[in-house]
Parts: C-alpha cells; sequence; structure tokens
C-alpha cells in the first residue's frame, strides 16, 4: 500500500475510539461515514490496516469490524486459578 500521509495520533486515536462505540456492528464504509470528523478514505484505510496488524481490531467474513484488543481483561483472568496460560510443545 502506498501512503500518501501518514494519520497523526489523534486521528488514529479518532478512528479508535469510533469503532469502540460501534464494536461489531459497522464496515469500513459505515464506519468511516460515522466519524465525529471527516478524513480522506484512504488516510481511513491506512488506520484501519495498521490496527488489523497490530491486533487490536478484526474482521469477519461480511467485512464488520469489532474491538478485541483488552489487555486490561487478560490480565485479570490470568490471575484467576482455573484460567492459565500454558506454553505450546510446538507441535
Amino acid at each position: 500500500m502506498n501512503v500518501l500521509r501518514y494519520p497523526r495520533l489523534d486521528t488514529v486515536i479518532m478512528v479508535e475510539d469510533t469503532i469502540k462505540k460501534y464494536d461489531g456492528e459497522y464496515t469500513r464504509t459505515y464506519l468511516w461515514r460515522k466519524l465525529p470528523k471527516k478524513m480522506m478514505y484512504q488516510t481511513f484505510k491506512t488506520i484501519i490496516e495498521y490496527l488489523l496488524h497490530s491486533h487490536r481490531i478484526s474482521e469477519d467474513s461480511k467485512g464488520t469490524l469489532g474491538w478485541i484488543y483488552y489487555p486490561e481483561r487478560v490480565r485479570q483472568h490470568l490471575k484467576e486459578d482455573h484460567l492459565f496460560w500454558r506454553k505450546s510443545s510446538g507441535k
């Protein structure tokens, strides 16, 4: 993907907040329309690709975007005795 301009941090945070607000409700195009401030669609696509690559969001087969990054919740679950992290045997 050729990027003409990289998005600013406040723009990335705005997209993250919008995805969290409409978690699992909209596809890329509809979510882009729900943003509080307008931006070029190419910039929006760059942010979405970054969030997908960093495993903060997921996209289902219909193209619906959902927020999946909850580090605090994972830390809480790992403190429970019946839930634990096991290393795979590499097979």
